[in-house]
């Protein structure tokens, strides 16, 4: 095919990618080590490169020929040869374990530079060219969280929008939004925008010893939207997670009889809408999009009803016959929810308070508390990517990938909220990754620009290959394929030509 002669840059990709190290392996497929990829277009050329995130934790587990380093769902033991003082020390330090820097979720840009990203309070600065691992930087050091997300926001500045998770501040468990500018002032070019990192505000978790899990947050114009869901982390198991002699995953615990709280943080005040807007239980970890419409918060999300998608992936699992194995007992539900900020505050309770025309319902109840329930744009798709463009704003196209009942991938697809409508692209024995879109430079229109995906084969024998769709008709225009063995990864960025131009000069 032919790729247009306005796709130049690099798409970064991360995910799992090395399981078994010496005679150990890990326990669940979220655990392996980090491998990046990258795909670099250039007159209508595409080059392929990967290489392994050399993290701490890497550099160890390499080095000791075995996993020393405990992920989340797999818990390392120290050598038993070790004396009994340095055992007895080593369950002490374990409380508050040291986290892993192996960062192998997403990719972030903060400043000038790229980060491999995962969900502790590490992440790992990358050369986005030749994917050599750079520094390690400590959230920390910074702010006082133990856990952040890897799907942050950018505003227009390209300032970085972050939420994580204070787990050890003497019992006050709260979750902790922050900024970390996209430039530092002139005088202090050799200082690191790190050292500017501000935070925005914070909001006390409902249960201080059960923080909520999330995965993403959102953004309109106006507010952040953070969801508080019933699945939920055990502070005093993890504590005792080592001693016990079980993973961090097992200290999740997900509770279908709670709410699921909505808190709205003005950005300009920095402060919580102080209405409590709640829906019913659920599990969610991509927010798509979220925007603001006469007085109402419309935000898209891909939820669950319960949490089977993390033990699915438990690599005893995944064997050859997964596909048939293992089905899905809550398929993903893209649900939009309308929440009125501003409504008439002497509506009677039992009102519905939503005045845009859409099936979700926001009911006034007897206590003065908001029950929302979701209208469903569609089903069966995970994974969710937007025109970034559009973040924040009105939109009406998600892609993503398509999962029937199986968690593994087999389909892209194009969903238009408006119209409910899907495309699709898909081949048999073929798994695509996480879709990207790349606006065209030109466009006029929200979908004008290409769709790129990396696909693997489901026989090993067949190689991988990069796809490239119309973003607008989900026709192939070219597809690049590599003969090396390509790993199924989780999330990425492209970076455009002049963006990369700038950090290497």
């Amino acid at each position: 095919g032919q790729l247009p002669t306005w796709l130049r840059g690099i798409l970064l990709r991360n995910g799992p990618g090395m399981h078994t190290i010496g005679d150990s392996k890990y326990n669940h497929w979220f655990d392996g080590l980090a491998l990046l990829h990258s795909f670099t277009f250039k007159n209508g050329e595409v080059y392929y490169r990967s290489k392994y995130l050399r993290s701490d934790t890497y550099n160890c587990n390499i080095e000791a020929n075995r996993i020393v380093v405990s992920e989340f769902g797999t818990m390392a033991y120290p050598d038993p040869c070790k004396n009994i003082f340095a055992k007895a020390f080593s369950y002490l330090s374990h409380t508050i374990p040291e986290f892993t820097d192996n960062c192998l979720i997403n990719i972030m840009k903060a400043g000038d530079d790229f980060y491999a990203t995962g969900e502790t309070n590490f992440i790992r600065k990358i050369n986005p060219q030749t994917l050599e691992t750079l520094e390690k930087v400590d959230y920390n050091k910074y702010v006082a969280v133990n856990l952040a997300t890897s799907h942050p926001h950018y505003d227009s500045a390209g300032n970085v929008l972050n939420m994580g998770t204070s787990i050890v501040d003497k019992g006050k468990t709260k979750y902790i939004l922050f900024k970390i500018p996209s430039s530092v002032p002139e005088k202090e070019k050799k200082k690191s925008c790190f050292k500017h990192l501000e935070v925005v505000c914070s909001i006390p978790s409902h249960s201080l010893l059960h923080p909520s899990y999330y995965h993403s947050f959102g953004l309109t114009e106006n507010y952040i939207i953070f969801i508080e869901q019933p699945f939920r982390l055990d502070i005093v198991k993890m504590a005792t997670a080592y001693i016990r002699g079980v993973n961090w995953a097992s200290c999740l615990a997900y509770n279908k009889d709670d709410k699921t709280w909505f808190h709205f943080i003005d950005r300009k005040t920095k402060k919580e809408v102080s209405t409590k807007f709640y829906t019913d239980a659920l599990v969610f970890f991509h927010h798509i999009n979220a925007y603001e419409e006469d007085g109402h918060i419309i935000f898209d999300l891909i939820a669950y009803t319960d949490n089977s998608l993390y033990d699915m992936f438990y690599l005893k699992n995944l064997d050859k016959d997964f596909e048939e194995n293992i089905k899905l007992t809550s398929i993903p539900t893209c649900k939009r929810f309308v929440v009125p900020l501003q409504y008439d505050k002497d509506a009677e309770v039992g009102s519905n308070l939503v005045r845009l025309a859409s099936t979700a319902t926001a009911v006034k109840e007897k206590d003065g508390t908001i029950y929302c329930q979701h209208e469903t744009l569609g089903e069966g798709i995970e994974l969710p990517r937007i025109n970034y463009d559009y973040n924040g704003k009105k939109y009406k196209y998600v892609f993503a990938t398509e999962v029937q009942w199986s968690p593994v991938p087999t389909k892209i697809a194009k969903l238009n909220t408006q119209t409910k409508e899907m495309l699709h692209w898909g081949q048999d024995h073929c798994w695509p990754s996480e879709p990207v879109f790349v606006p065209n430079p030109d466009a006029k229109e929200e979908d004008d620009g290409v769709v790129l995906t990396c696909v693997v084969k489901s026989d090993p024998k067949e190689a991988p290959f990069l796809l490239v769709l119309d973003a607008k008709t989900f026709t192939e225009l070219g597809r690049a394929t590599v003969n090396v063995e390509m790993h199924m990864d989780l999330h990425g960025m492209f970076i455009p030509e002049q963006v990369v131009k700038t950090e290497t000069e």
